[in-house]
């Protein structure tokens, strides 16, 4: 029986450790957009990621991360390309997950001014 215990209560260690560390590596939203605006992307990409004149829409609905930050280290357009050193892979993915977590804007036919004769 105390076998069972130990083997149990290692185990129950084991996984808040595993959570643990997934929290600890998880994106943060919250980083990214502070890395968004500290980083200037908010003067092409608007504060949304809805897009303007200079830059193109990021969000909502993203690109997916692995092609964000291939395109963000090696873009060869107008936008500069950011090497590690300027954004770490860290702020990419905190960045993305901002993105990500901005919401679709309503339907249009779900507003009543828009659709009035």
């Amino acid at each position: 029986m105390s076998r069972l215990r130990l083997h149990l209560g290692s185990a129950v260690l084991l996984a808040a450790a595993l959570l643990a560390s997934d929290g600890a590596l998880a994106a943060s939203a919250e980083k990214g957009k502070a890395a968004f605006v500290k980083n200037g992307c908010w003067q092409c990409h608007g504060f949304q990621g809805q897009g303007g004149v200079a830059g193109a829409k990021l969000a909502p609905e993203p690109i997916p991360e692995e092609a964000f930050v291939a395109f963000v280290r090696t873009t060869n357009r107008a936008m500069p390309s950011y090497s590690e050193a300027v954004l770490s892979n860290d702020d990419l993915a905190d960045i993305h997950a901002y993105l990500a977590s901005i919401p679709k804007p309503p339907d249009p036919k779900s507003i009543p001014l828009l659709n009035t004769p």
